[in-house]
């Protein structure tokens, strides 16, 4: 299934109240890596509604999703677990990073999020080789 098909409108307006209340480690990773195309050139999307999930961070032409957990993350683990593997299956790859590896380590979680945006440009220039370059890999 086409992960661009699965955009979920109906959660668009908690996803912009969820864009307003975001946490500290949102609001930095945002600023200093993802927003008006930091990280090459790459458009990122925060609080992105796709399915029945409202997704932290999303690169919708790399299929790339990143998750910051906070504290209630810790009590949630079957659930997100659950929620990555929906979301796997419609073909997106996941970072997940904790609050305060964002607030702490921002320089850290900035090479690891590099290194993934590296190695799936690398993988879908070689997909679109492989597919006669024909068409548009999103």
């Amino acid at each position: 299934m086409n992960p661009k098909n699965q955009y979920n409108r109906n959660l668009k307006p908690l996803a912009r109240k969820l864009r307003t209340e975001g946490t500290k480690g949102e609001a930095i990773l945002w600023f200093y890596a993802l927003k008006a195309r930091k990280m090459y050139g790459y458009q990122f999307n925060r609080q992105f509604p796709i399915g029945d999930y409202i997704v932290d961070f999303i690169c919708r032409k790399l299929n790339l999703i990143i998750e910051i957990d906070g504290n209630s993350h810790f009590t949630k683990s079957a659930s997100d677990q659950k929620r990555q593997n929906d979301l796997e299956e419609l073909g997106y790859q996941f970072l997940r990073f904790s609050e305060a590896e964002v607030v702490h380590r921002l320089d850290d979680v900035v090479g690891k999020i590099s290194y993934a945006v590296e190695s799936l440009e690398i993988a879908t220039q070689s997909s679109a080789t492989e597919n006669g370059g024909a068409g548009e890999i999103c």
